[in-house]
């Protein structure tokens, strides 16, 4: 069964302080039953898209009979509602399109410790530093380019490069899309907040062409409007998995590894502290990282798969080959300051 019912206006006003990483006073610890306790059902917060994840979740229910009754919703407005439902939450595991809500519910207390073979199923890097919540899924930030006026080593290998005069009206961007916008606090964490407001500023200066999302960005390079954009890498491939990888007049360029431009921002997953002993979260959770979970996503959505065990879709480079090991995905929980600084660019 799926709950659709509305966010309480509390809740909506709780999306700044989500965004800005304000942390929620930590809930009082108590002591776990030594066992954990099953009763066949158990809640699930879903910031993933329902037709992207209720055929993994229908899988899961066939699988364990466990029931899960799904709610779903903006990624940043359920991490909202469970800053303000605190321990009152009927949520027992949050499924979260990136880390930076992830990392902000951390830091506000309200997730149980991960048992080791959840917390360690993901190799560092990718996951949580303190096991509170477990990565499912990479998304690398690429340039997506005109194939049929570039090649790849003719285009720049920093994000940097892409402001500068020569690519004056040929960048696609969506400075209000999630995904741009935690790239962008992923250069805030890694090169500062001047570097980055900097850059934002050049970016305007050089009369980008906005887009709303990353398939517009995709769909206009593709057809040979725009020479570049800023997506995630799996846009590309459900595209060529739909027309054939020979009909994409786009491709794509990763950029030099620990550029703030290649970062791999994370889905993740992690469960709601009352919840710490539910023994069908766990289960949920430890399927989440399982290899038949993580295949489902290497097929379904082209993400990287983060289990070992898992071959990544083919044509991307492999994802240790992007880890930046100066980058903890938790850090990405600021987003208010990032959008403060795209307002002052007249981005958004």
């Amino acid at each position: 069964m799926r709950v659709t019912a509305p966010l309480s206006l509390t809740a909506l006003a709780a999306v700044g302080l989500l965004l800005a990483g304000c942390a929620a006073p930590a809930p009082t610890e108590t002591e776990q039953p030594a066992e954990p306790i099953a009763d066949g059902a158990f809640t699930l917060y879903s910031g993933r898209d329902e037709a992207l994840v209720q055929p993994l979740i229908d899988q899961f229910e066939a699988a364990s009979g466990i029931e899960v009754e799904v709610r779903y919703g903006n990624t940043a407005e359920l991490g909202a509602l469970l800053l303000e439902e605190g321990d009152a939450t009927p949520a027992d595991v949050f499924l979260s399109q990136d880390a930076g809500a992830l990392g902000a519910l951390s830091q506000a207390g309200l997730f149980a410790t991960l048992p080791g073979d959840i917390a360690d199923a993901v190799p560092a890097g990718f996951t949580s530093t303190d096991a509170s919540w477990v990565g499912i899924t990479g998304r690398a930030r690429v340039v997506v380019y005109d194939g049929d006026e570039f090649a790849a080593d003719e285009l720049p290998d920093t994000i940097d490069a892409y402001v500068e005069p020569e690519w004056n009206g040929r960048v696609g961007v969506a400075p209000g899309n999630a995904s741009f916008q935690s790239a962008v606090t992923a250069q805030r964490v890694l090169d500062g907040e001047d570097a980055a407001a900097e850059w934002l500023a050049a970016l305007a200066a050089n009369d980008p062409q906005i887009f709303e999302g990353n398939t517009p960005i995709l769909t206009a390079v593709n057809e040979g409007v725009v020479d570049t954009g800023l997506i995630n890498h799996y846009y590309w491939f459900r595209a060529a998995a739909e027309v054939g990888a020979e009909n994409m007049r786009a491709q794509l360029k990763f950029l030099a590894a620990g550029d703030a431009g290649s970062i791999v921002n994370v889905t993740g997953a992690g469960i709601l502290s009352p919840a710490a002993a539910d023994a069908d979260a766990l289960e949920f959770v430890r399927y989440l990282v399982s290899l038949e979970a993580q295949t489902y996503f290497v097929e379904q959505t082209f993400e990287y798969p983060l289990v070992a065990g898992v071959d990544a879709p083919e044509g991307l480079p492999s994802l240790e080959s992007l880890l930046n090991p100066e980058l903890d995905l938790s850090d990405l929980d600021d987003l208010a300051t990032t959008q403060q600084l795209l307002a002052d660019a007249g981005l958004i």
